[in-house]
């Protein structure tokens, strides 16, 4: 059988991709972008369209299983209208989704969807796991629960639904980290606001691997893709630059200097989620970047 992943090709979907196809699983993948596809046995490309709901059904053909990763980035500034954008390309793909496979005669069974621990509340002292029934009323809480209820969809058609709500990735190719490495490489690092804010993280072999072990062992439910071991702001900071061999002596930044410059999206920097993984240890799974330090100088060095 074969796996139809969104946003193939994001800093998260091209490392599941090469991890499935790494396991002799083949992929077939959506993208908005026509010159972005290929056509070979084991990496099928198809056209699809959340804003005017196209989507070319062949992308069906032979799929058991949905890893779906499309949504629109964070990381641009939050103006009313990108907001809107924000949430609509998480919701719209869905819907269309759910509406292809209503339409046609499919051998799908399982969808595994990204989510975000950006449902969590703001809290230094709250330890958050997947039952959890507190959600977020920031912009980031609000995107979250639009987008797995539009993902419970696929549960009224006879889906299995599992969701990873994803901490920050730490990856070479990309993503948070290499934003955070930038400033402390040229000696201007430093925390926000107190520092104390917690930041759930992960590395992205575990993150991929998290969704190869969901898919080969079929489970459904919300599961944290984060790692073992969350850290406090101060503390990511300080880990890369002992890491880099570069000096922290800048005062820590404070909110409203921040908040100045990137408006409302200030609050990536600032929010403390502490977040469990041990809903997914649970069923088995084993990190192999269980720490920080090993992590980071995995990716850094």
């Amino acid at each position: 059988m074969r796996v139809l992943v969104t946003g193939a090709t994001g800093l998260i979907g091209r490392e599941i991709v090469a991890l499935f196809q790494e396991k002799d699983i083949k992929i077939s993948y959506l993208t908005t972008n026509k010159s972005k596809i290929v056509d070979t046995p084991n990496y099928k490309g198809f056209y699809w369209n959340p804003k005017t709901q196209k989507i070319d059904i062949n992308c069906l053909l032979g799929v058991d299983t949905i890893v779906h990763l499309a949504g629109a980035t964070i990381s641009k500034r939050w103006t009313s209208r990108y907001k809107k954008e924000i949430v609509n390309s998480r919701v719209e793909g869905t819907n269309l989704l759910i509406d292809a496979l209503k339409a046609n005669k499919h051998q799908i069974t399982q969808i595994i969807s990204a989510s975000a621990i950006g449902i969590y509340p703001d809290s230094l002292t709250n330890y958050y796991d997947q039952v959890n029934g507190e959600k977020s009323n920031s912009f980031l809480g609000e995107v979250v629960q639009a987008w797995e209820q539009s993902v419970n969809g696929f549960s009224k058609i006879g889906i299995q639904v599992a969701k990873i709500r994803i901490g920050i990735v730490l990856s070479k190719k990309g993503g948070a980290l290499q934003e955070m490495v930038k400033p402390i490489k040229y000696g201007g690092g430093a925390a926000f606001g107190t520092g104390k804010q917690w930041q759930s993280w992960i590395h992205i072999h575990d993150l991929a691997h998290m969704f190869l072990f969901i898919y080969q062992n079929k489970l459904e439910g919300i599961y944290n893709g984060v790692a073992p071991n969350p850290v406090s702001n101060i503390e990511l900071t300080k880990t890369i630059a002992e890491i880099l061999k570069k000096p922290l002596f800048l005062p820590n930044i404070p909110k409203f200097v921040m908040k100045t410059i990137l408006g409302d999206m200030h609050i990536l920097l600032f929010e403390s989620q502490r977040v469990a993984s041990k809903p997914i240890e649970e069923k088995g799974f084993e990190f192999k970047f269980h720490h920080l330090q090993p992590a980071l100088e995995d990716i850094l060095l």
